[in-house]
C-alpha cells in the first residue's frame, strides 16, 4: 500500500487494545529490573567500567495515527543507579513503537544532558531478537545533541540489540561510536544488562475505557 498516495484517511476501524497488537514489543511490556548491567564509558585516562542496576518500566500507550500510519507502543522511563553513587547514574525517556503494516520498530529516547535520537529497525511479530539504529546526520532515524556534545563527546551512531530470552528475561547490548574530542579513534561506549520482570503491563487508556464499558454493560 503506498501511504503517500492519501496522506490524510486514517485507519478505520482501530482496534483499541495495543497490549494485543505490539507484535515484537508485546515481551518488554511491565516493569522491569537489571542488578549486572556493565557500562564502559570514556574518562581522561582511559575507558572506566562501572557496574549498574536498572529499573525500566514500558508502559502501553493508545493506539498513534499519522494520516493512514498506525503505531502502537510502549512509553518508558530507565532509571540507573551505581554502587558507587547515590544520584542517578543514568535517567532516559522515550517510546518503542510498531507499525504492524511495514514491521518496523522505533526507540525514541531522550536523555537529561541535552541528547535525543530516533533509531529504527525491522522485525517480524514473533521475533526474538531486535535491532535498532540511529546516525548522526540522518533526518529521519538520526540523532541530535547540544553543541558542548557536538564539539565534545559527538554520537556519531547508536546501535541497540536486544534479545529476548526463554526463561521471560530480555538482555541487551546497547553501543554508542562517540568521537571525543583530542582523540583519533572513535571511542565504543557499551551498556549491557539482563532485566527480570517484576510486575506486569496494565492496559492502555482507551483499551481501560472500553474493559469498563463491557463490564458496565454486563
Amino acid at each position: 500500500m503506498d501511504m503517500l498516495a492519501d496522506i490524510f484517511t486514517e485507519p478505520d476501524p482501530i482496534d483499541s487494545d495495543t497490549l494485543a497488537n505490539l507484535g515484537p514489543l508485546r515481551r518488554l511490556a511491565g516493569t522491569w529490573e537489571g542488578q549486572r548491567g556493565v557500562d564502559v564509558n570514556p574518562k581522561a585516562d582511559g575507558p572506566e567500567r562501572k557496574n549498574y542496576y536498572e529499573r525500566i518500566v514500558m508502559e502501553p500507550i493508545d493506539p498513534q495515527t499519522n494520516g493512514p500510519q498506525l503505531f502502537y507502543g510502549l512509553r518508558y522511563h530507565v532509571h540507573i543507579n551505581t554502587r558507587e553513587e547515590e544520584i542517578a547514574f543514568h535517567d532516559q525517556v522515550g517510546y518503542w513503537l510498531w507499525e504492524p503494516a511495514t514491521k518496523l520498530i522505533l526507540q525514541t529516547l531522550a536523555i537529561p544532558r541535552g541528547q535525543i535520537a530516533i533509531a529504527a529497525g525491522h522485525a517480524e511479530p514473533d521475533a526474538t531478537k531486535l535491532i535498532l539504529q540511529a546516525e548522526r546526520g540522518r533526518t529521519d532515524y538520526g540523532i541530535c545533541s547540544t553543541t558542548f556534545l557536538e564539539q565534545a563527546f559527538r554520537t556519531d551512531a547508536y546501535r541497540i540489540e536486544v534479545d529476548f530470552n526463554s526463561d521471560g528475561t530480555w538482555s541487551y547490548v546497547s553501543d554508542v561510536t562517540l568521537q571525543v574530542k583530542g582523540r583519533d579513534a572513535p571511542f565504543q561506549h557499551i551498556d549491557r544488562n539482563k532485566l527480570t520482570k517484576i510486575a506486569e503491563a496494565d492496559l492502555n487508556p482507551w483499551a481501560k475505557l472500553v474493559r469498563d464499558k463491557q463490564k458496565t454493560a454486563s
